[in-house]
C-alpha cells in the first residue's frame, strides 16, 4: 500500500511499472541496462480515488494522462532501477496529494472607493498625456 494522505492509500497492484532503457550520458553501462522506469496509473478504474480528487487529478495531470485516462510517468533521473522507481511513486504521491487539496471558494469583492478613485485619476492623467502629444490645429 502507498500512502497518499491518511485517508487516502493506494493499492501496489494499481500501479504498472515498466524498466526501459534510459538515454543520455552513461557509456556502455545505458546500452545495457533498463534502468529508466514508466510508471502508468489508469485514473479512470481506480477504485481507491474519490470522484472529486480524479476529477482534479485528471485537470492537474495536464498532458501526462491519456484519452483513456491513465497516468503516464516517466523517471530517468538516476543510474539505478530502483532510485528511478523511488522517484517516479514519489511524483505520483506528489500529484495526488495535489489533487487531495480542495480549491478554495472564490468570494467575490469590490474594489474599495480610494481604488476607484485612483484608478479614475490615472486614467484622467493618461489622457491628459496622450492629449499633448497631439499636433495643435489653429482655429483661423
Amino acid at each position: 500500500m502507498i500512502s497518499i494522505t491518511p485517508t487516502l492509500a493506494l493499492d501496489d497492484s494499481e500501479l504498472d511499472l515498466k524498466f526501459v532503457r534510459s538515454g543520455g550520458p552513461g557509456g556502455q553501462h545505458v546500452n545495457k541496462v533498463a534502468t529508466a522506469v514508466q510508471l502508468r496509473f489508469d485514473v479512470l478504474a481506480s477504485p481507491s480515488l474519490p470522484d472529486d480528487v480524479r476529477d482534479r487529478l485528471i485537470t492537474l495531470a495536464g498532458n501526462r494522462i491519456s484519452d483513456e485516462g491513465v497516468l503516464s510517468i516517466e523517471a530517468s533521473r538516476y543510474r539505478s532501477q530502483t532510485r528511478n522507481r523511488e522517484d517516479a511513486v514519489e511524483r505520483l504521491v506528489q500529484l495526488l496529494r495535489r489533487a487531495t487539496e480542495r480549491p478554495k471558494k472564490r468570494r467575490a469583492t469590490r474594489p474599495s472607493a480610494s481604488a476607484k478613485k485612483r484608478r479614475l485619476e490615472n486614467k484622467r492623467h493618461r489622457s491628459s498625456t496622450k492629449q499633448r502629444r497631439r499636433p495643435v490645429h489653429d482655429e483661423d
